[in-house]
Formats: C-alpha cells, sequence, structure tokens
C-alpha cells in the first residue's frame, strides 16, 4: 500500500476466530468434516455446504460462504490481501485507484483498529473488527456504502 501514515491495516481475516468462537471449529476442522460429509465431490454446489453449515452450526451465510471460499482456496496458491486489493483495481478499473488510495487516507485518520478486509467483489472497512463500509470499483463508478445505526 505504499505510505503508511494515516493509513488502515489491512484485516488479515477475523472471520476464523469468530467462526471458532462460535461453533468450537476452525477451519480445518470443517474441512474434515466436509469431506466426510462428501460435500467436496465434484458437482456439489457452494450452496449445498452453505445450507449445511448454516444448519449444522448456527452460522449466518456470509460466515459459511468464507468457509466454502476457504475449502476452495486450499488447494490454490495463497494471495496476498494486497494482491486482492490490487485486482480490486485492475483492468478498466485502475482508474479509481487513486481516488480509493487518497479515502485509505482520511479512513486512516479514525485512528486504531481500522483495517481493510477484501472479499471477491468489495472491500470491506472495518474499525474495531466491525465493517462500517463497503468499496466496490467497476470500470465506469466507484460505490462506497456506508452503515449508519439506525438508517
Amino acid at each position: 500500500m505504499g505510505e503508511t501514515e494515516n493509513r488502515p491495516s489491512i484485516d488479515k481475516s477475523t472471520e476464523p476466530d469468530y467462526i471458532k468462537a462460535k461453533t468450537g471449529k476452525t477451519p480445518a476442522d470443517f474441512k474434515e468434516l466436509v469431506e466426510k460429509k462428501g460435500l467436496l465431490r465434484p458437482g456439489v454446489k457452494a450452496m449445498e455446504i452453505v445450507t449445511w453449515l448454516k444448519e449444522g452450526f448456527g452460522l449466518g451465510h456470509g460466515h459459511a460462504m468464507a468457509i466454502v471460499h476457504a475449502l476452495k482456496e486450499a488447494d490454490s496458491p495463497p494471495v496476498s490481501v494486497d494482491e486482492r486489493i490490487d485486482d480490486h483495481f485492475s483492468g478498466g478499473r485502475s482508474g479509481w485507484r487513486a481516488t480509493y488510495d487518497n479515502l485509505l487516507k482520511k479512513v486512516g485518520k479514525f485512528g486504531e483498529g481500522v483495517s481493510i478486509s477484501p472479499t471477491d467483489t468489495y472491500l470491506s472497512i472495518l474499525k474495531g473488527g466491525k465493517k462500517f463500509a463497503v468499496v466496490q470499483a467497476t470500470s465506469n463508478r466507484l460505490d462506497i456504502g456506508i452503515k449508519l445505526k439506525g438508517v
């Protein structure tokens, strides 16, 4: 990310910690359970696994999808968080990178505990581990969604 002054940290994902606290299981435990259940065989849709995780472990949709994502990537080479952020601003979306970097400088002034957590489709901005905004770039616009309590 270059310059670090007033920049949020990059969240290495607190989801595994939350999932373990809620279920007592690590991503590796879930991989073993999903394999035993036969849900990693070819042709099994992600939603079958998500439904099983939600019903069997009381996970919400987002956390169940995070596990499915982790299972899919388990055999892939790791991609750094910076590379995932760069992917959001590749190709036709590259023109939005300077705007995003400027936004990060401003958000970094919110103090300690501000972090960025990339997903496949958007970038979450968190404060103290709680999402307060999302950023999503397309070739012709940059969407910024801000969570306002009660709105």
